[in-house]
């Protein structure tokens, strides 16, 4: 039931991450790890935050359980689309008027000359927000219609954006490289808007903006609007626990050695490209499923589905996280290891790597239990149950960083996983998640990560004497 929407995202996910670490490619050979490329990703990182807390977190997690419930769908989304863009585009322009205020926030550790630098681009930057929101409101619209295509492939034309200014721009000095990645920015986020408008008209879902807007004029509240405030608020507290960790990150990794905040941003690019393809691919595809089952009352189709999405999940992510710690070396050396990144650079690369993929398990589990929550209101719980988390990677961060450095960081926000897959699946229900469990599947797990743990060991030391 879940294989064609997950092939379709996965497939869409896996071309734009390819084109994602070509840039990445790029832009360690072009600016490699230095404070021009921490410039950079400091810039990138404040909108990056926001999006994901607004639009790709809260939002989506919010809007689509309660857009199945509301009687007047134009209406509600009509209200909700023009109310956050507004306030999202004011946003904008505050942090244009404060961008060395903001830069401070994010990179606490930069001296003045530095924040006074990085503020230009955090203001070029964080316009890519408004536009990168409309993205995800109009997908949410089109995940309804079952259809992912456009928002899985479309965030491959931010990625083709910034590849063609690097190229451009390769032999400029690495200032004028870093603003022509931060114009390219917005140049992808308008072409993700555009693709999205082109799939709206097709799916005749344009037409609920005019109705909601006629409908406006003769309506002044609504109830659905009310519920979904309520629990985007809860949301909000939720998602953005883990975009606030990955800020406290680079927050202290701006005051580790020069090239920190890079280590964690290469790192943690790797990271995320099994977590995104699969576990991220998957929930997408399943999440409008199970909102409609629930609300039909249809429970127990819903667990089975789960379960499902489960165990092949737990198999696959299995795999790619002992792969990911063990070839952790190799990996960063064949993506990265050229031009101005240097051995050392990846030697510092592959120690974070492999402290973020212990907790590839935990996190891409917690975003498939997590959707039970949210089908079924309950934003508040999640909220909770992300704060402990959020906590524990603070305690651990603060423990491990003077001893471990930058490594010590990404050790820490993988424990943190942990606690947080505990607490979901406490919520979740223990009875419902032991019921998912199957002891042959267990068994059969374990010998296969066991087998691939020494075909891997074997294979490392063949490949390690040819890189």
């Amino acid at each position: 039931m879940f294989i064609k929407s997950f092939f379709t995202n996965s497939v869409g996910i896996l071309v734009s991450r390819i084109f994602g670490f070509i840039r990445d490619l790029l832009t360690a050979s072009i600016l490699g790890a230095n404070i021009y490329s921490d410039i950079f990703f400091v810039a990138f990182k404040l909108p990056n935050l926001f999006r994901r807390i607004f639009a790709e977190g809260a939002f989506t997690q919010s809007f689509i359980p309660n857009f199945v419930k509301a009687k007047k769908k134009s209406l509600f989304t009509y209200r909700i689309f023009i109310r956050f863009f507004l306030f999202l585009l004011i946003f904008s322009l505050v942090v244009t008027l404060f961008s060395e205020f903001f830069t401070r926030l994010i990179a606490i550790g930069f001296d003045e000359k530095n924040v006074k630098l990085a503020s230009t681009f955090v203001a070029i930057n964080f316009y890519y927000l408004p536009l990168i929101f409309c993205v995800s409101f109009f997908a949410a619209l089109l995940q309804y219609k079952n259809h992912f295509a456009t928002t899985a492939f479309s965030t491959a034309l931010l990625n083709i954006s910034l590849i063609t200014a690097l190229l451009l721009s390769k032999d400029l000095n690495k200032i004028d490289i870093v603003y022509a990645m931060s114009y390219a920015v917005l140049i992808g986020g308008v072409l993700q808007v555009v693709a999205h408008i082109i799939a709206l008209r097709q799916k005749r879902l344009l037409r609920i903006f005019i109705v909601g807007y006629r409908l406006s004029k003769k309506n002044k509240k609504q109830k659905q609007s009310k519920i979904f405030y309520k629990s985007f608020y809860h949301a909000i507290l939720g998602n953005s626990t883990a975009q606030i960790s990955a800020f406290l990150d680079t927050w202290l990794a701006s005051f580790l050695a020069s090239g920190s905040i890079s280590y964690l941003y290469y790192g943690n690019r790797v990271f995320q490209l099994p977590l995104a393809l699969f576990a991220i691919a998957l929930s997408v595809g399943i999440f409008p499923k199970i909102a409609r089952m629930l609300k039909k009352g249809d429970e127990k189709e819903a667990l089975n589905l789960m379960g499902h999405s489960f165990w092949f999940l737990t198999f696959i992510l299995g795999l790619s996280m002992i792969g990911g710690i063990i070839l952790s070396d190799e990996i960063v050396k064949l993506l990265f290891q050229r031009g101005s990144f240097s051995p050392d650079n990846a030697y510092h690369t592959s120690q974070v790597l492999s402290m973020y993929m212990i907790g590839l398990l935990p996190f891409g589990l917690s975003k498939i239990f997590s959707l039970w929550l949210y089908s079924k209101n309950l934003q508040k719980m999640a909220a909770k149950i992300s704060i402990y988390s959020l906590v524990s990677n603070v305690v651990l961060s603060l423990l491990f960083i003077k001893p471990l450095g930058v490594m010590g960081l990404a050790l820490a926000s993988s424990i943190s996983g942990f606690v947080l897959f505990v607490f979901t699946i406490r919520t979740f229900g223990i009875k419902q998640f032991l019921d998912i469990i199957s002891l042959k599947k267990t068994i059969l797990l374990i010998m296969v990560l066991s087998i691939e743990t020494a075909i891997l060991l074997w294979f490392k030391e063949i490949i390690d004497v040819y890189l």
